[in-house]
C-alpha cells in the first residue's frame, strides 16, 4: 500500500523553529517529486514548498522564503521541510505529496500530486 506519512508538527513559539518529515511506505520516492502544502480551514491549499526527485531543484512561496528549506533523502525515502523564525500566520495543517515525476522540474500545485499524506498540524503562538 502506497502510504506517505508526516510527523514534526506541534506548538511552538514565535521565532522559533520545526523540522517536518515526510516517509513513504510501499515505494520509493526516488522517481517523485515531493510538495509540501498546508491548508487553514475556510482557506485554499497552498504549495508551501517542492522538491524534484533528483534534489537538484527546488521552490518556495515568497511567504515562507529565507524561513523554509526543503531536502530529501532517498536513503531514507524521507523529505524534510526545515521550518525556521516561525511566525503565527504559519500556522496550519502541513501536508506532503507525491509527484511522479523523474528530473529537475517540481511544483507547487496541488492539482499535478498523486499521493498524498494525512496531513500534521504545526501551530505558532506564544
Amino acid at each position: 500500500q502506497l502510504q506517505l506519512v508526516e510527523s514534526g508538527g506541534g506548538l511552538v513559539q514565535p521565532g522559533g523553529s520545526l523540522r517536518l518529515s515526510c516517509a513513504a511506505s510501499g515505494f520509493t520516492l526516488t522517481y517523485y517529486a515531493i510538495g509540501w502544502f498546508r491548508q487553514v480551514p475556510g482557506k485554499e491549499r497552498e504549495g508551501v514548498s517542492c522538491i524534484s526527485s533528483s534534489g537538484g531543484s527546488t521552490n518556495y512561496a515568497d511567504s515562507v522564503k529565507g524561513r523554509f528549506t526543503i531536502s530529501r533523502d532517498n536513503a531514507k525515502n524521507t523529505v524534510y521541510l526545515q521550518m525556521n523564525s516561525l511566525k503565527p500566520e504559519d500556522t496550519a495543517v502541513y501536508y506532503c505529496a507525491a509527484l511522479g515525476l523523474w528530473g529537475s522540474r517540481c511544483s507547487r500545485d496541488d492539482m499535478e500530486y498523486d499521493y498524498w499524506g494525512q496531513g500534521t498540524q504545526v501551530t505558532v503562538s506564544s
